[in-house]
């Protein structure tokens, strides 16, 4: 249980979250590169049908071969995630909870004392899970990034809950 964070207060859903299973998520990032990379705002939708376009004109041009380097691409994604560092965003965590209209900010509750951000800098947060392919287990479960990365070298650790006041 001491891998559980509770997200909770001014929200519908009250949500449990267990940091030991992001390395299987989808919308994990890169923490090695992703403070130091520019972001362009992209509509989902737009990017799925021009990735699935894109792909289904190649079948149609070279039939349905898988290439030799998908299998040195996958070998490599898995040595990825055995080595690297990983954050999650928190923002859809916080969209799962429905925020009631009145909440105005986020408390980061840690064992040694409270932060309290407002919510439009806490939807920027990232949730640091792995260093080095491991589990942040000494002074996790997760670190707190905030979104521009001004933190970056002394990130909010020791996190115990999320409240939202």
């Amino acid at each position: 249980m001491e891998n559980i964070i509770v997200l909770s207060g001014k929200v519908k859903y009250t949500i449990t979250l267990d940091p030991t299973v992001w390395i299987f998520d989808d919308r994990k990032v890169d923490l090695t590169t992703y403070f130091s990379t520019s972001f362009e705002n992209k509509n989902e939708l737009e990017e799925y049908t021009k990735s699935v376009s894109k792909h289904w004109d190649r079948e149609i041009m070279e039939g349905a071969v898988y290439p030799p380097t998908l299998k040195t691409e996958k070998k490599y994604e898995k040595e990825k995630v055995l080595t690297g560092s990983f954050g999650i965003p928190i923002l859809p965590f916080l969209k799962n909870a429905e925020l009631v209209e009145d909440a105005f900010a986020l408390t980061i509750k840690t064992t040694a004392s409270e932060h309290e951000i407002s919510l439009d800098k806490a939807k920027d947060l990232i949730l640091g899970f792995s260093d080095g392919g491991k589990p942040l287990s000494e002074d996790g479960p997760v670190h707190v990034y905030f979104g521009d990365g001004s933190n970056l070298l002394d990130p909010i650790k020791n996190v115990r809950a999320f409240i939202i006041k």
